[in-house]
C-alpha cells in the first residue's frame, strides 16, 4: 500500500503521520465474486512487485492458490502470451468453473482459457457469461422513513388551493370563478398560521399557528478584513440555553364541515412539527420533544375524534438523547410501510435498545437486550421482518467500544452475530448476500480478513492478516491500548498511550492527554492505523494520551448519566484513575507533569482541568472553548444541562471559577468563530484578569474554530514545551 499524497495531508492534520517508504500489504481485499455465486478470487499485490492470485470456494470453503503460478508462467510462454515471471503475472478479468477446472482470462488485451489439470492453454473469445457481478449498492442502508410530506398549498386531489393571508389560513376551490374561505381568524401578526399540511383524503388541514421566539444575536468583530478598510460586525441569530424558542400550536380544520379544533396537545416549543398522515387522512402523528429533553412522545391525533393519545411517551430523571443521535446513524423512530408498527430506539432500560411498538395499543416489546449498545441500523427488512445493526459492547472479554454485526428477528428471536473477531469490525456482502468479507482491526493490530456466512455468521475460512513487516522495520509500533477501573472501582475506562519513537523506558516522560469529552460520543480511535499517532508531540519528547471517561456516549446509560447537569466532571476523576493506574505499572510515566489540550468541548473541558482538578492537572491550551453553556448553542447545550437554566449551569462554568486557576493556561480563540461565540473566551479572559491571574491569550484576527492555524500550533508547542519540558522558546523575530 503506497501512501497516496492527500492521504498524506489529511492524517498530518488529525495528527496522524503516515510513515514514508513502508509499504504494508494486504491490508484491503477486492473480490471478484463468481455470477453463480460459487467462488471468489483476489488478489494480492505483495513485496518487490510480486502478486499472487487467491481462489476461494465458497461451497466448500476452501482458499488456496488459483492456480500453480509456476505452470501457468510456463503456459504462457509456451503458448507465446509472454515472458512472464511467475510472482508477477498480468493476468486481469479471471474466470473459474469449478467443474471443468478450467480458468479463463485477459492478457495483453487476448483471451486464454487453462486447463488447470493440465495447464494447456488456447487461445479464445471474450466469455458469453454474464458480466461479474458489481459489489456496488450491495450494502444496504435503512430506508427513507422521514415524515410523508404533503404538498403544501395544493390539495393532493389538485381542487383546492390553501395560502395564508392576513396571518390566517384560506383555502380556494380551482374552479374558475370560486369564492375564497377564511378557515381561521385568530391570526395575528406575530402569532399568525402557518403553511398548511393536507390530508391524502384532501379534506383535512393541519396548520401550526406559529409564535416567533425571542432569540438574540451574537457578534464577531472582523478586525482586519482581507480587502482592507474598516473593522466589519457580523450578527446573527443564535439561540442560547433559556431563550424563547418559537412555539408552533397545532390546529385542525375539516374543509367539508367547515370545523376548526384546537388538540390539547400543548404548544410545541422544541424544534419544528414533522406530520405524518395516515393514507386514509383520519390520523395524523407527529413527534414532541419536551424543552430539556426529559420527555419523547409520538402523538396521535383522530380528526373523527378529535381525540389524541401517546403512542410513545418515554420520560427520564436526567435526559432523552434526541439531538445528535440522528447524526450518527441512529434515528429514534423508524415508521414501517408494510405493518401497523414502529421500530423505536431508547435506552429506558440502562443500555441502548431497539423496540418494536404497536401503533393501534401503544405496546413495546424489546428486540435487543443485554449489556451492550446498539450503534448503527444497517438495514430493515421487513419482508422477513429482520433487523440488521451494529453493536458493541456484548464481547465481554474486548474492548467494549468495538463495533460487531448483528442480525435480530422483529420479535427479538435469530439473535445472530455475523462478526466474531477481537476488533472493530466492517463487513462488505457478496452481490447475493449469502456471505461476507469481514475486515477487523484494533489500534494495535493490524487489518485480518475473514469470510463468514451471512446466515449464521459462521466462519467459512480464513482469508489474509495484513502485513506490516516492512512497516515495523522502520521502528514503528502502534499505540497502547489501557484500560483501569473507573470511581464505581468496576467499570472499565480505555485509552490509549502513545509513545516517541525513541523511547527509553529509564527515562521520565511527561503527559499530554488530548481532550474532547463531548457528550454525543466517544473518542479514543479503535481502528488501525500505519501513521505514528500524535508524532509531532512525542518527538518532541512527550507521551500522549487519549480516554472515553464517564459521561461520554456508546456505553451504558448511567455510564452517560454523568454528564447530566454537570458538564464540568467530564469523566476527570475516570481520567485521573486511569492515568494513575498507568503509572503505577510504568516508572516512566511522570504523572507530577501532565498536561492537556482541547478544542470547542474540549476547549472547556481542558480549562476545567486546570480550575477543578489544579492538583493533578498543571498546564492546558484551550481552543475555541465553551467556557460557559449559558453562552454556547442551546440544542446541545440543554440536551446535557437540561431546562430551565439554573445555578448547575454556574456550576460547571470556566468563567463563574475562574479565581480557581492555578496552573499555566493559553486560550486561543478565532475571532470569527461561527460555531462558539468567541466572546465566550474573552469573557473568561475578563474573569480571569479580574481575578488577578496570569494567563496566555492568543486572538486570531479572521480566526473561525479551530486552533489557530499555524501560528496557534507553533505557540501550543511552545507552551507545553516552555511549562513542561523546561526549554524556553526561540526568538522567532529574529531571522535565522
Amino acid at each position: 500500500m503506497k501512501i497516496h499524497p492527500l492521504t498524506a495531508i489529511l492524517a498530518f492534520l488529525l495528527g496522524v503521520i503516515p510513515v514514508a517508504d513502508a509499504n504494508i500489504y494486504k491490508s484491503r481485499i477486492n473480490p471478484h465474486w463468481a455470477p453463480d455465486g460459487t467462488w471468489m478470487w483476489y488478489r494480492n499485490d505483495l513485496a518487490e512487485g510480486a502478486r499472487e492470485f487467491i481462489l476461494v470456494d465458497l461451497k466448500k470453503g476452501l482458499r488456496e492458490h488459483a492456480f500453480d503460478h509456476n505452470k501457468m508462467a510456463g503456459a504462457l510462454r509456451e503458448a507465446g502470451a509472454g515472458e512472464h515471471k511467475a510472482a508477477q503475472l498480468p493476468l486481469e478479468d479471471l474466470r473459474f468453473n469449478l467443474k471443468a477446472h478450467t480458468v479463463t482470462f485477459r492478457i495483453n488485451g487476448k483471451w486464454y482459457s487453462c486447463n488447470l489439470r493440465t495447464y494447456k492453454l488456447e487461445e479464445g473469445q471474450k466469455p458469453d457469461s454474464s458480466p461479474e457481478p458489481s459489489e456496488k449498492n450491495t450494502d444496504q442502508s435503512p430506508p427513507d422513513r422521514r415524515p410523508h410530506r404533503p404538498a403544501r398549498d395544493i390539495s393532493p386531489d389538485k381542487k383546492w388551493r390553501a395560502y395564508i393571508k392576513d396571518h390566517n389560513l384560506w383555502v380556494r376551490s380551482n374552479e374558475e370563478g370560486s369564492k375564497e374561505i377564511q378557515l381561521s381568524s385568530d391570526g395575528a401578526e406575530n402569532n399568525r398560521y402557518q403553511a398548511p399540511f393536507w390530508s391524502p383524503n384532501s379534506n383535512n388541514l393541519i396548520s401550526f399557528r406559529v409564535k416567533p421566539g425571542e432569540v438574540g444575536e451574537v457578534h464577531m468583530v472582523q478586525s482586519s478584513p482581507r480587502e482592507g478598510g474598516r473593522a466589519k460586525l457580523h450578527s446573527r441569530r443564535y439561540a442560547l440555553p433559556g431563550d424563547q424558542f418559537t412555539a408552533h400550536e397545532l390546529n385542525w380544520f375539516d374543509l367539508a364541515g367547515r370545523e376548526h379544533r384546537k388538540p390539547e396537545v400543548g404548544l410545541i416549543d422544541f424544534r419544528g412539527p414533522r406530520l405524518r398522515w395516515t393514507e386514509d387522512g383520519r390520523y395524523f402523528r407527529y413527534e414532541k420533544i419536551d424543552r430539556g429533553h426529559q420527555r419523547f412522545r409520538i402523538i396521535e391525533v383522530d380528526t373523527f375524534s378529535g381525540k389524541h393519545r401517546n403512542i410513545i411517551d418515554e420520560k427520564s430523571k436526567t435526559f432523552i438523547w434526541t439531538e445528535h443521535a440522528l447524526r450518527l446513524g441512529m434515528p429514534r423512530v423508524n415508521w414501517l410501510q408494510n405493518s401497523r408498527e414502529i421500530l423505536y430506539l431508547s435506552e429506558k432500560d440502562g443500555h441502548r435498545h431497539l423496540y418494536l411498538v404497536d401503533i393501534a395499543s401503544g405496546s413495546m416489546k424489546a428486540v435487543t437486550r443485554g449489556n451492550f449498545v446498539v450503534r448503527y441500523i444497517d438495514m430493515v427488512d421487513e419482508k422477513n421482518r429482520q433487523i440488521w445493526f451494529r453493536a458493541s459492547g456484548r464481547h465481554e472479554d474486548q474492548d467494549p467500544y468495538l463495533i460487531h454485526f448483528y442480525r435480530v428477528n422483529f420479535d427479538g428471536s435469530g439473535f445472530t452475530a455475523l462478526t466474531e473477531g477481537n476488533g472493530d469490525h466492517e463487513i462488505r456482502y457478496s452481490p447475493d448476500r449469502q456471505f461476507i468479507i469481514d475486515t477487523y482491526s484494533r489500534i494495535d493490530r493490524a487489518p485480518v480478513h475473514e469470510l463468514r456466512r451471512v446466515s449464521d455468521g459462521t466462519l467459512v475460512c480464513h482469508l489474509e492478516e495484513t502485513d506490516i513487516r516492512e512497516l515495523v522495520a522502520t521502528g514503528w509500533q502502534p499505540p497502547e491500548v489501557f484500560s483501569a477501573k473507573g470511581r464505581d472501582g468496576e467499570t472499565g475506562i480505555w485509552g490509549i498511550v502513545c509513545k516517541p519513537a525513541n523511547f527509553d523506558p529509564s527515562r521520565k516522560y511527561p503527559v499530554l492527554e488530548d481532550m474532547y469529552a463531548g457528550p454525543h460520543d466517544s473518542y479514543v480511535p479503535k481502528r488501525w492505523s500505519s501513521g505514528r499517532r500524535y508524532s509531532a508531540w512525542t518527538e518532541m519528547g512527550f507521551v500522549v494520551i487519549k480516554v472515553d471517561g464517564m459521561g461520554t456516549a456508546n456505553r451504558s446509560k448511567a455510564f452517560h448519566d454523568v454528564c447530566w447537569q454537570n458538564l464540568k466532571d467530564a469523566g476527570f476523576p475516570d481520567r485521573i484513575l486511569w492515568h494513575k493506574a498507568y503509572a503505577r505499572k510504568n516508572p516512566w510515566y511522570d504523572i507530577t507533569r501532565v498536561g492537556i489540550y482541547g478544542g470547542s468541548a474540549g476547549g472547556q473541558s481542558s480549562t476545567g482541568a486546570l480550575l477543578f482538578h489544579p492538583d493533578f492537572y498543571k498546564v492546558a491550551v484551550s481552543s475555541c472553548g465553551c467556557h460557559d453553556n449559558r453562552m454556547d448553542k442551546a440544542s446541545w447545550n440543554e440536551q446535557w444541562m437540561g431546562y430551565p437554566v439554573g445555578p448547575h449551569y454556574s456550576e460547571s462554568s470556566n468563567i463563574d471559577n475562574a479565581h480557581r486557576l492555578r496552573g499555566r493556561l493559553l486560550l486561543i480563540v478565532g475571532e470569527m468563530d461561527n460555531n462558539v461565540p468567541p466572546e465566550s473566551t474573552m469573557r473568561l479572559a475578563d474573569a480571569l484578569i479580574r481575578a488577578n491571574k496570569d494567563f496566555d491569550l492568543i486572538v486570531v484576527p479572521n480566526g473561525g474554530h479551530g486552533g489557530g492555524g499555524r501560528h496557534g500550533d507553533r505557540r501550543r508547542k511552545d507552551f507545553f514545551r516552555k511549562h513542561l519540558l523546561g526549554i524556553e522558546p526561540p526568538n522567532y523575530n529574529i531571522p535565522q
